[in-house]
This record gives structure tokens, sequence and C-alpha cells, in this order.
């Protein structure tokens, strides 16, 4: 896949990311919210790091400067 997420967009998934996974570790395992929590945040982080995002994909949406060719 093409990249289409920028270095502004990437770090704002990241501190997503990291918010999520903090909000379910400090709610108890037990609680629903620990896995809607969990989810969110790890697709954050991973669509973070690869710098490809399915949505922006679908929507034509690219905020990476760099041109691939």
């Amino acid at each position: 896949m093409k990249k289409n997420v920028g270095k502004t967009d990437s770090a704002i998934r990241y501190v997503i990311g990291i918010v999520l996974i903090t909000l379910a570790f400090v709610l108890e395992s037990n609680s629903p919210w620990y896995f809607f929590l969990l989810l969110p945040a790890l697709i954050s982080i991973v669509t973070g790091y690869l710098g490809t995002c399915g949505l922006y994909a679908i929507f034509g949406i690219n905020t990476c400067k760099i041109k691939e060719e």
C-alpha cells in the first residue's frame, strides 16, 4: 500500500493510541470498555507506524508530503 499518513498525523495517532492504552489499563480488566479501548489504540499505533490507513485510501485522503513514484 502507498503511504498516506504524514508525520504530524502519525504523531497524533501515537498519542491517541497511548492515551487509549493508558485508559484501558486504568480501568479494570473485567470492564467491557477494556477491549473497546485497546482495539482502536492498537489500530491507531499500527497505522501510525506503517504510514498507511485503509480509511484514508478509501476516501482518497493523503497527509503524507512525500510523493512516491
